[in-house]
């Protein structure tokens, strides 16, 4: 099973990448080819695009989120 995720945030520009395993966040650089930058693309245009991901939610603090909270 996949343990790294990459992502991004509506209104925020980049990249993230999750290693669940490392517990680590860290910027991708911009995609300059292949698949991620046609998602780039993509999102540029407001598609949404999720693949392998059965929940994905913005909360506004990870004390909110510990808390059983959401802005759903």
């Amino acid at each position: 099973m996949a343990t790294v995720v990459v992502i991004s945030v509506e209104d925020q520009d980049g990249l993230w990448v999750v290693d669940l395993d490392a517990n680590t966040v860290v910027p991708l650089p911009a995609p300059k080819s292949g698949d991620l930058k046609v998602v780039t693309d993509l999102r540029a245009t407001g598609t949404i695009l999720t693949k392998g991901v059965n929940i994905a939610v913005v909360v506004k603090s990870a004390e909110a989120a510990f808390s059983g909270h959401y802005d759903g």
